[in-house]
């Protein structure tokens, strides 16, 4: 199948600010455009790239004062699957994980384990190891956090959406992902395209944040927001939470004017 997808962003700098954007798709999709991604900014802005320390593409530029427009669009190849469901997937004991994977155990600015360890180990301590442990986990965190866009706050932590019960995609990732660390079980956040494939329409459409955990040799897809498996994932970047990934890093104050985000079917490139 062929999905499109976009962005288009606008904001309002009183002086010329340098900003750091991460909104081209990971690289490792990149086989997959079938339209090369279009980046336009209004007024023309020279922009550069560069990657950072978790492999993803960032976009360099300095925003004039007054009003910038970054406008983005694709084509990509996905294969139509749901995320794939492993039941038997074991968990890996710390002594025997990978190297780059001790990162992911760590606390984090949004992810404070101190905090949240002892209650993970009471919710899920006695839950068999494995798939249908981090599966308890989004399950549980699914229902304990009632989403609601007007409550979307950028400080909200992992142990504040535990408690206030409340927030955005976001704020049940990191609360997973927390868990998650706090019984040892590497787990990374992840932000980027997911339309309503496959499922009824429910929210506008936005930038979505879920979560990969470590298992059985490899990074396994959870998403405790949606909490069931879905079409179409197409990651921008991955980071151990949603500091190390913003959409947009200003070095200086903004206002944002517009938001808008596309992602959707295609039958075939000429009904773009």
């Amino acid at each position: 199948m062929l999905i499109r997808y976009g962005y288009e962003i606008t904001i309002d700098c009183p002086q010329q600010t340098p900003l750091v954007c991460l909104l081209a798709i990971h690289e490792e999709r990149g086989a997959d455009l079938r339209t090369p991604e279009t980046l336009f900014t209004t007024p023309e802005t020279r922009t550069t790239t560069y990657r950072d320390l978790f492999g993803n593409r960032c976009r360099r530029l300095v925003a004039p004062a007054g009003m910038l427009t970054l406008w983005g669009d694709a084509t990509i190849y996905d294969d139509g699957q749901l995320d794939p469901i492993l039941p038997n997937a074991r968990e890996i004991a710390v002594a025997d994980l990978p190297d780059e994977c001790l990162l992911y155990l760590m606390g984090s600015r949004y992810c404070e384990t101190d905090k949240l360890s002892q209650a993970a180990w009471d919710l899920f301590g006695a839950i068999p190891p494995g798939w249908g442990r981090v599966q308890a986990i989004c399950d549980f965190v699914n229902r304990h956090i009632s989403f609601d866009y007007q409550q979307a706050r950028s400080t909200r932590t992992a142990f504040d959406a535990y408690n206030e019960r409340v927030g955005v995609c976001r704020d049940f990732a990191h609360l997973a992902l927390t868990f998650c660390r706090c019984l040892n079980i590497p787990a990374r956040y992840v932000n980027g395209h997911l339309g309503d494939i496959g499922v009824p329409v429910v929210d506008p459409m936005d930038f979505s944040a879920w979560i990969e955990v470590f298992l059985d040799g490899a990074w396994r897809t959870f998403d405790p927001r949606n909490n069931k498996p879905r079409i179409g994932r197409i990651v921008i970047a991955r980071g151990r939470d949603a500091a190390d990934i913003p959409l947009i890093n200003s070095f200086g104050p903004h206002v944002l004017k517009g938001f808008r985000v596309w992602t959707y079917e295609i039958q075939d490139l000429s009904t773009q």
